[in-house]
């Protein structure tokens, strides 16, 4: 079973809102086991939809479209599915109802022409939208599926996700089960390379490698009639790549680095505090995303100019004058400094340019020094970044989590 993703409305034509549906369709799609081989966008005309609609089932059985439900004129998407189809359409007494409500539980006025959202292609399937005013529908006629959603996620999502997924686990018989696998300290073609027999071998599962400026993921993916039986097709490959890529593995679920660290910090009952000077509270803002952190994060701070890191940190001016700023042994002194002043097992910290301006042939723009304190022991890398000011900062961040990550699971420095 093929299916295809049509986003209609000028806006997104034009680019002034970003396609995110889409994305979220297709992921969902995949995991149903539902396959996609074509996505459209096309603007808010009759004759241009008619003819994308022609174009997705002369590929697909299934089409699915989002936008095009609102209550003005150039919103066209079920009247001109209503045309496709040959069928009247018909206001649907409860589909007004509901939109009555929506308003008066809101406490505005509704206007005339929302009652345009409560009209229903002839023998369509009513897809409840309680979180807007415009109903869905789906149309199944001569083995075509049409499923038409509204464009905002916040109700589209829960749209698919209550009454469209359940309707497409009827239609298929097997389904598609992921498993991420998220890596740092080595790069994708590095990756590649270490897989390579197992990227030119595979059929199901499959093996899908992405580049992302927060480290390489591989996505394993296994078709099957149960998630059971997909997890242990999966299994095997995972365990081998796990066992080729070693502690550059960071995760074999969809999390992020400072999710991974602060799961060990907290299993490990670590305290942490952060001193940064080039992330500028990057590190420290990353962790606080997880929830939970704060059994042990106890202080963060943004120590960026010398003053700062000799009166917070407790830096020598002597190791400040004779090294500068921008060197390891500043770097060693800020991780000490941190960890003593807040009281803390752990900490992380930064120092370096972080451009477009102030770098030297001898200290370029990138060079970052990043140093981790683990209970009275330092280690401190030097390390060139490129790119803009924004990813010299994030390649640090991660950095700085990456080596923590790495010295608690092998327990030395």
């Amino acid at each position: 079973m093929k299916a295809e993703i049509i986003a209609i409305g000028t806006e997104i034509l034009l680019g002034d809102i970003v396609n995110s549906n889409a994305q979220y369709l297709a992921q969902e799609l995949a995991s149903l086991g539902i396959d996609m081989y074509y996505q459209q966008v096309v603007g808010d005309n009759e004759k241009r939809i008619i003819h994308a609609f022609d174009e997705a089932y002369s590929r697909s059985d299934i089409i699915i479209t989002t936008g095009g439900l609102g209550p003005t004129e150039d919103d066209l998407t079920k009247e001109v599915a209503a045309k496709y189809f040959n069928k009247a359409l018909f206001q649907d007494r409860d589909s007004i109802e509901k939109i009555k409500d929506y308003f008066k539980f809101r406490e505005r006025k509704m206007t005339e022409n929302n009652l345009k959202q409560g009209l229903i292609p002839e023998g369509a399937a009513i897809i409840n939208n309680d979180n807007g005013t415009a109903p869905g529908v789906i149309i199944e006629e001569n083995n075509k599926i049409m499923i038409i959603l509204p464009g905002p996620p916040k109700e589209m999502k829960p749209m698919f996700e209550e009454t469209v997924r359940p309707y497409l686990q009827g239609k298929t018989d097997s389904l598609l089960i992921s498993k991420m696998i998220k890596i740092l300290g080595i790069g994708e073609s590095a990756v590649a390379e270490e897989i390579k027999d197992l990227l030119d071998a595979q059929t199901n599962p499959t093996i899908a490698p992405y580049a992302k400026d927060t480290g390489v993921v591989l996505r394993v993916t296994a078709k099957a009639s149960n998630k059971e039986e997909a997890l242990n097709l999966i299994e095997p490959i995972e365990n081998e790549i796990i066992s080729r890529l070693g502690e550059n593995v960071y995760a074999t679920e969809d999390i992020s680095i400072e999710e991974a660290v602060a799961k060990l910090l907290i299993e490990k009952k670590l305290t942490i505090s952060t001193a940064e000077s080039c992330t500028g509270g990057m590190i420290a803002s990353t962790l606080i995303n997880y929830p939970g952190i704060s059994e042990v994060f106890l202080e963060g701070a943004v120590t960026y100019s010398n003053a700062a890191k000799h009166n917070r940190l407790g830096v020598n001016n002597e190791t400040l004058d004779k090294y500068g700023a921008v060197s390891e042994e500043t770097a060693r002194e800020m991780a000490i400094g941190i960890a003593n002043t807040a009281k803390t097992d752990v900490s992380i910290i930064t120092t370096g340019i972080a451009g477009p301006e102030g770098g030297t042939e001898e200290k370029p723009v990138g060079l970052v020094y990043v140093g981790v304190y683990v209970q009275g022991k330092v280690k401190v890398q030097r390390c060139i970044f490129k790119g803009n000011r924004s990813k010299i900062r994030l390649q640090a961040t991660i950095t700085g989590l990456d080596m923590l990550r790495r010295i608690l699971i092998n327990k030395n420095i």
